[in-house]
């Protein structure tokens, strides 16, 4: 009885935590990653905390600290200043797709695109996905290069795939 009682304890515990994490959006996703601060300080300087929040479906591209890091000297900093919110919040949409978009559906978009797939973004621009040496990767409108290196973080309301490189629109 014991064993049972201890079985049934475990599966209560499991599945109460999987529903805690099902609740979860993307932003509560990228606020529980020590990988994405910027990324977090970048979405609550630009007030899209309630849009991504919001029911979507989304797909997130979403930068690591080491991705925006890899912009030029100062450029967060300018970024986050309140009267760059606009700017902040444009770049920001760029990374967002509406609906959910599992990694099988992007591989499976790039091949029946006979190697690539334009994916309209939220801000109104577009990223052209393709593979490259077995790797999903993102050109942005300005010819700059992303690459995909985690998929499918899976929240309430869309999912995450993480990006090593900040996609900029024109």
């Amino acid at each position: 009885m014991k064993i049972k009682n201890s079985i049934l304890a475990l599966f209560v515990i499991v599945a109460s935590s999987l529903t805690v994490n099902a609740q979860s959006t993307i932003v509560d996703i990228a606020v529980g990653s020590k990988d994405h601060s910027t990324l977090v300080a970048a979405v609550k300087a630009a007030d899209l905390v309630a849009t991504l929040q919001s029911a979507g479906p989304f797909t997130v591209f979403a930068p690591t600290n080491a991705a925006f890091a890899k912009l030029p000297a100062g450029t967060v900093e300018f970024l986050l200043k309140p009267e760059n919110k606009a700017t902040l919040a444009k770049i920001l949409t760029y990374h967002v797709v509406a609906g959910s978009f599992n990694a099988g559906a992007v591989v499976k978009a790039i091949k029946d695109g006979g190697g690539s797939v334009t994916l309209k973004t939220v801000s109104g621009g577009n990223l052209v996905a393709s593979i490259k040496e077995g790797k999903v990767i993102l050109t942005d409108e300005k010819g700059g290069v992303s690459t995909v290196v985690a998929t499918d973080l899976t929240g309430s309301n869309g999912l995450i795939h993480v990006v090593d490189a900040v996609v900029l629109p024109k």
